[in-house]
């Protein structure tokens, strides 16, 4: 992702002086599984619900704070921190995208929602694909972005997802004082000059001990075998310059599932904070799309 810098202004002035704005948040506890963090903000009166499910390394504020907004003037919206980043849930358990996507439910469960659309961007598209897949009666529909229904094929991709898991067993056996100053080696010394300081709190939280293995995990996952099942509607957000989730994989998802509508932007994998104000938009009318062909 790119650096969680305010945009300037249009006159050229450089807003990056201040956090942004962010939807009331709270930690949560989720019954049987932990406690993590979520925003909720809402929406006009009736209106349906986005859970968005953001990417690997980000938090819920580093993924979706410029998105915010713009979907709850059209959504309610509810986000949360996947477990292992940021205030996600803290296990000892062997990191699963499966979990990630029980965890999403549970926090609807806490909020009382009984119907929503996950919105999955990077690794939350996986995390979308398992909640309708492990939870169908509550997806009303689905939102894929800059994702795919597998992210690992060719040698070179095996055996750096292979070392994501030596480097997660490393950290299972580190202790806590010199796990932290792996994290700092690992991201922060080179992030800290160009992340304001928000952000690079979240990312500071993070168990990087869960985030390999998430990477582990990330490579590890394939849904092409069930993909082509997905009966509800679903919009395929494709960014077009992306070097991180090959194009050529995003078609290959929204080609996949039966009526899926795709929508493109013209941006690399850090659209939704680098070109917000063509990914917001475009993000929208996904949404839009998928509760009107649901309705």
């Amino acid at each position: 992702m790119a650096s969680p810098q305010p945009e300037p202004e249009e006159d050229g002035s450089d807003s990056s002086d201040s956090s942004p704005e962010f939807p009331p948040g709270a930690l949560v506890h989720l019954p049987g599984r932990g406690t993590t963090f979520m925003r909720k903000a809402d929406g006009p009166p009736g209106a349906p619900t986005l859970l968005l499910l953001h990417g690997w390394t980000a938090t819920a504020d580093l993924n979706w704070f410029r998105c915010y907004k713009p979907l709850s003037e059209h959504f309610n919206v509810v986000a949360l921190d996947h477990r292992g980043h940021g205030s996600g849930v803290r296990s000892r358990k062997f990191f699963r995208l499966e979990d990630c996507a029980d965890d999403a439910v549970a926090l609807c469960d806490v909020l009382g929602i009984e119907q929503f659309i996950p919105v999955g961007y990077s690794m939350g598209g996986p995390v979308a694909q398992l909640v309708w897949r492990r939870h169908r009666r509550r997806t009303s529909g689905l939102v894929l972005c800059a994702t795919s229904s597998y992210f690992s094929t060719s040698r070179e991709e095996r055996l750096g997802f292979l070392g994501l898991s030596g480097l997660a067993a490393l950290a299972r056996l580190t202790p806590v004082q010199a796990r932290q100053r792996v994290t700092e080696q690992f991201y922060l010394q080179r992030k800290i000059v160009e992340w304001e300081p928000w952000a690079v709190d979240q990312i500071s939280a993070h168990d990087w001990r869960a985030i390999l293995e998430a990477g582990r995990a990330i490579g590890n996952f394939s849904s092409r075998d069930w993909v082509g099942e997905i009966d509800v509607p679903t919009s395929v957000v494709i960014t077009m310059r992306d070097r991180v989730v090959p194009v050529r994989r995003q078609v290959r998802l929204f080609e996949s599932i039966p009526d899926a509508e795709a929508f493109r932007v013209d941006a690399d994998h850090d659209a939704c904070v680098a070109n917000v104000k063509q990914f917001a938009p475009t993000l929208i009318r996904a949404c839009k799309s998928v509760i009107e062909r649901a309705r």
